[in-house]
Order: C-alpha cells, then sequence, then structure tokens
C-alpha cells in the first residue's frame, strides 16, 4: 500500500482489480491486464491539487470477467478494514464486463456509511483518449465526498454517479455504457465537485457469508418456443434459479411444470429479461403468466433484473439464509414490499448512522 498525498488530509483508499483500464501490450496486439493499481493512479493528473491522502492497494490483476465471489468478499473485508482505519472513503478499479454485478454484491454486504465508489475504463490505456485516468478521478472525488455517505455502493463512470442496485452496462463499447434505466444517475461530478440529485431510498445488506462452499445459482432466460429439457437439466444441478422471463414474467407454458417441480425443491426467482421496467404480479392469468407463476412458487423480482437477482439469491444462500426470509428478501429489493420486510435491519434515507446486520 503507499501513498500519494499527507497523511492528515482526508485519505481514500483505491483497491485495483485489474480489467480494460489496467491492460496494455508489450506486442502492440491484443491486451491483458498489466499495469499495477499504482501506475494506475499515477497517470491520472491533478490528484496532488486535490487535498486527498490518496493511498493504493495492487489487490487483484484479472479481467472482469474473471472475478469470483471470493475476489468480492475478500475485497469487502478489505475495504470495510481500510475504513473503520479511518479511510473516508473506498474505490475500487475493474473490468467493466462484470461492474454490475460486483457492484451489488458490495452493495448488499457493504454495511458502514462510507461510499464505495467502482469505475472501470470502457478504453484501454494503449489507445487515443483512453477514459480511465477521468473515470478514476471521479470515483476519488465521490468517495472522498460527504454528499455520497449513506448510500452505499456507487459506480462512477463518465463523470455520472449511479446507485448500484440500479446500474447496467447497455453497450459493449461506449464510453457512456453505464445507466440506471428505470431511474438515471444519483449524481453529477461537475466541475471538480460531487454533485447529488437524488439519493437512494433506504439500504438493504445482508450478513457475510456463512458457507465455504459456494451455492450454485443459475440464471434462465426464456426464449421463443423454449425447450424444458434444457431448464430441467439446469435445474438439477443448481441450489437456486433466477428466470428471466417475457416482459413483466412470462414463459412458454411448456415450461411450467418444470418450473412448478423446481420451485419446490430451491428457490426460484422470476425476473424480466427486458432492459427497463418490473415483475408484476397480477396483471395476467394465463399458464405461464406472473401471477401463474407466482402461485406456484415462484418469488416475483419487481423491479430486480435477472443479473442483480441472482448476486441477491447467492449471497442469501451463502449466508444460509431461511426460505421464507429469501422470499421477502427478494421482493423487497425488487420494491414489491416494504422495507420492514427485509429480514435484517435496513438504514433509511433519514438514518445516518450506518446500517447495522444480524445474523440469518
Amino acid at each position: 500500500m503507499s501513498s500519494t498525498s499527507t497523511t492528515s488530509a482526508p485519505r481514500v483508499v483505491v483497491f485495483g482489480l485489474g480489467g480494460t483500464i489496467a491492460m496494455t501490450s508489450s506486442t502492440g496486439g491484443a491486451v491483458s491486464p498489466t499495469l499495477s493499481a499504482q501506475q494506475l493512479i499515477d497517470a491520472v493528473p491533478g490528484l496532488a491539487n486535490m487535498g486527498i491522502a490518496i493511498e493504493v492497494v495492487d489487490f487483484r490483476r484479472r479481467p472482469g470477467a474473471s472475478l469470483a465471489f471470493a475476489d468480492l468478499t475478500d475485497l469487502h473485508t478489505a475495504a470495510a478494514r481500510a475504513l473503520a482505519d479511518g479511510a473516508v472513503g473506498v474505490v475500487v478499479t475493474q473490468g467493466t464486463d462484470t461492474i454490475e454485478e460486483t457492484a451489488y454484491l458490495l452493495d448488499l454486504l457493504h454495511y458502514r456509511p462510507e461510499p464505495i465508489a467502482i469505475t472501470g475504463a470502457m478504453r484501454n490505456p494503449t489507445l487515443a483518449g483512453a477514459d480511465g485516468p477521468a473515470n478514476v478521478l471521479a470515483a476519488i472525488r465521490t468517495a472522498a465526498s460527504p454528499h455520497a455517505r449513506d448510500q452505499g455502493c456507487l459506480v462512477a463512470f463518465a463523470d455520472e454517479i449511479h446507485a448500484a442496485r440500479w446500474v447496467t452496462k447497455t453497450h459493449s463499447t461506449s464510453g457512456a455504457t453505464f445507466r440506471s434505466l428505470d431511474t438515471g444517475p444519483l449524481g453529477y461530478v461537475l466541475e471538480g465537485t460531487v454533485r447529488m440529485l437524488n439519493r437512494v431510498p433506504h439500504r438493504l445488506t445482508v450478513p457475510a457469508p456463512h458457507r465455504a462452499d459456494t451455492a450454485t445459482v443459475a440464471l434462465h432466460t426464456v426464449t421463443l418456443d423454449d425447450d424444458p429439457t434444457i431448464l430441467d437439466a439446469i435445474g438439477r444441478h443448481c441450489d437456486g434459479l433466477v428466470v428471466a422471463g417475457f416482459g413483466v414474467g412470462h414463459v412458454p407454458e411448456p415450461l411450467v411444470d418444470t418450473l412448478t417441480a423446481l420451485a419446490g425443491r430451491i428457490p426460484v426467482v422470476l425476473a424480466s429479461r427486458t432492459p427497463a421496467g418490473p415483475t408484476l404480479t397480477r396483471t395476467y392469468g394465463f399458464p405461464g403468466s406472473e401471477q401463474d407463476l407466482i402461485g406456484r412458487g415462484l418469488i416475483p423480482a419487481g423491479w430486480l433484473h435477472p443479473y442483480k437477482a441472482r448476486i441477491l439469491l447467492r449471497a442469501l444462500l451463502a449466508a444460509d439464509t431461511k426460505p421464507h426470509d429469501i422470499a421477502a428478501a427478494v421482493t423487497t429489493a425488487g420494491g414489491l414490499t416494504e422495507p420492514t420486510a427485509w429480514p435484517w435491519t435496513t438504514t433509511s434515507n433519514n438514518d445516518r448512522s450506518g446500517t447495522s446486520r444480524t445474523d440469518a
């Protein structure tokens, strides 16, 4: 760990995980993560004049696609330790492929009031117009800002600040790829200042994993004329399943019996495969509709989209959450039930003391 400023200034700890933002090539061809976190920080102009002490941890050097739950659990432990030691915020640099998932997992685990700001880059450092330095600068400003406290894990990208629970990657190459389609960003970094225009209404956190082994949770995206034998084969090897259905939560009728059987054995969450909008609960009543499937034991995800629903379900299973608490947690996270239904302590936007947690 190293510092780029004086220890008397507010302190932000930057954890580097690799990703496009840290990728170079020694041959001039395809790139891979080679730069250290310190090298990333050294490439950011303007840091010395911010009045922020920056400590750097070279935590991982992996593509975003190769990060695992264990990496994020270890990262959360290290980040919580840094914050307990007096840091005002944490920045994570990583590959953009999985930011919408890693950010949500960290958000679920992060019970302290200090912000964790995740960022990365869409253009690697070998390209003209690489966006990494600007994104790192914005993330550091976000992590150091008192206005970002009590907002959990945030994604700072292209001078926008997004809540982890709502953000998604919308484009494979665009520098403006991260968007919150249902809500819009929480705020912006403008003229070197964090401007928050909105806030998350409450914080929802889960206990740290209890299990040494990781739960297996699959995501099945429903398609036209889907084959139930595929779903059945997947379900045999799962501890939990997320089904991304058509529209507001519909599946082809031939899948109904298979899903009914699976919901009797493991938790099955019903989400929507559409980029925005919620899963409904009582509008349609045909076989394979959202109302029919919920009546058969599937858990509606509400506004929680499939990738995040899978993260939540796996985190709940890893914490040995009871089945009835799993259903309450999913519907609460999806906005279908009030925060009072969350199985653990929540923090509202009016409570600035930080979220405490109890065991599942």
